[in-house]
């Protein structure tokens, strides 16, 4: 009897763990195919659909249209009243790379070194990272992972927000990080003088030069030897942007530090590159369209760049790249966990001068063009991956509720920290004592 005591209570001990377990884990994901129906559609390249249905099959977009016919056994959904959107791409974050800002181990996107190409974003990120399942709740379904600091700061990737590993969210893209030198000053706390900042520029400029004749210099004796010229893996990390083979991503904002950088890509004959943050483009607008270059700018919620500017030359900055004829990209901000905010970066860009299509595409199909995956992602189309997300208005209104969202055909549990923490607080159990 004391023995049969003695399981029952293992037994019973046992059920509770698991029972534990279960609700301690967040919801999985779910695939399958799936009618969305009833729904506006917003294509993004091929107009707006009234009424109509995509049709999910084997992660891809199957069909879509006003009349589509719906395979027996496929799970619909009405989405009577509600929009579908291709999925939005963030195409400047940390994501995955940075869980607590002020707490060193949980952050992994600047390593030590000035010229690091070689060092990969993609074998550093966390897929249980808490930021994502925050991120893709509003819509945002696939980042760019930069790393930071340094000249040349490391190889960063295009991820969807969804897989157990970084190889299953990796998007397609990956793109070496130059932080161009800089001639202004580092913030309100820079004391030093004018000829201190001018010395110091001209030295990181003569650095990056120095860095990149060693590149160019290995790449022929690389081509030359057919691949034996060395273990040096800085230098081999760049041959494929020497090479037009990889894109090089050049981070620069002040207006004088553009124009410095566009000299610099033409005298070194860079075949493919994007300029990426460029908050003050608007000055220069005009060169920067004249050399074909695209830009990633943002965040576009943020601060002037000089005391004496408008107050909102930031929000105005897209729509005036967009307008001297630049291709434009937005993305949020690579320093900090913001990244949900990403359609209200494109939602002041609209409010402040661009125009609402522009900047939709701005933050879809755009970036998937500039990263060469926009036969994946970035509009609702017939082959293309089922990354998209559903949602009852504008995206870029804060008041509009997100209902579903789809990554390669996966259907994402609309669950997050920010979610629970919600909805503990706003059923608060006992509650305020009456």
């Amino acid at each position: 009897m004391k023995g049969l005591q003695t399981i029952m209570g293992l037994l019973t001990a046992i059920v509770c763990i698991v029972v534990l377990r279960v609700e301690a884990q967040s919801p999985k994901g779910k695939y399958g195919n799936v009618a969305l129906t009833n729904a506006t559609i917003e294509t993004v390249t091929k107009g707006t659909i009234q009424n109509g249905i995509v049709l999910i099959v084997d992660g891809k977009i199957a069909a879509v249209g006003a009349n589509v016919s719906i395979p027996s056994g496929t799970e619909t959904i009405d989405c009577k009243g509600q929009f579908i959107y291709p999925g939005m791409i963030d195409a400047g974050t940390n994501l995955g790379l940075s869980e607590i800002s002020s707490v060193a181990r949980t952050t992994d996107f600047n390593e030590i070194g000035e010229v690091i190409p070689q060092m990969k974003a993609l074998t550093a990120v966390n897929p249980n990272a808490s930021a994502i399942p925050v991120t893709r709740v509003s819509g945002v379904t696939t980042a760019l992972s930069i790393p930071t600091g340094g000249m040349l700061s490391g190889t960063a990737a295009l991820i969807n927000l969804h897989g157990y590993t970084p190889d299953q969210m990796f998007a397609g893209f990956e793109g070496i990080v130059l932080n161009f030198p800089n001639t202004g000053r580092r913030g309100f706390f820079d004391r030093r003088t004018d000829e201190e900042i001018k010395k110091a520029s001209d030295k990181a400029l003569a650095s990056l030069n120095d860095v990149w004749e060693k590149a160019t210099q290995y790449q022929k004796l690389d081509s030359a030897t057919k691949g034996k010229a060395g273990y040096y893996p800085e230098l081999q990390a760049l041959i494929p942007v020497l090479r037009g083979e990889q894109t090089l991503l050049v981070e620069v904002n002040a207006s004088k530090d553009i124009q410095a950088a566009l000299k610099w890509l033409k005298e070194k004959k860079v075949k493919k590159s994007i300029l990426t943050g460029v908050a003050e483009g608007w000055r220069v607008a005009d060169e920067i369209a004249k050399s074909g270059i695209p830009v990633i700018t943002g965040g576009v919620l943020e601060l002037p760049t000089r005391d004496y500017d408008r107050y909102d030359k930031a929000y105005a900055n897209p729509g005036l790249l967009k307008k001297a004829g630049v291709k434009v990209a937005i993305k949020s901000e690579s320093n900090n966990n913001n990244y949900r905010n990403l359609p209200y970066h494109a939602g002041f860009a609209v409010a402040y001068g661009m125009n609402k299509e522009d900047a939709l595409k701005a933050v879809t199909i755009i970036p998937a063009e500039l990263f060469g995956v926009a036969s994946k992602l970035g509009s609702i189309e017939v082959g293309k991956s089922a990354t998209l997300f559903i949602c009852n208005g504008d995206p870029f209104e804060t008041k509009t509720q997100v209902s579903h969202v789809f990554i390669e055909g996966w259907s994402m549990p609309m669950v997050s920290r920010q979610t629970e923490l919600y909805n503990e607080f706003l059923k608060r159990e006992p509650g305020v004592k009456k």
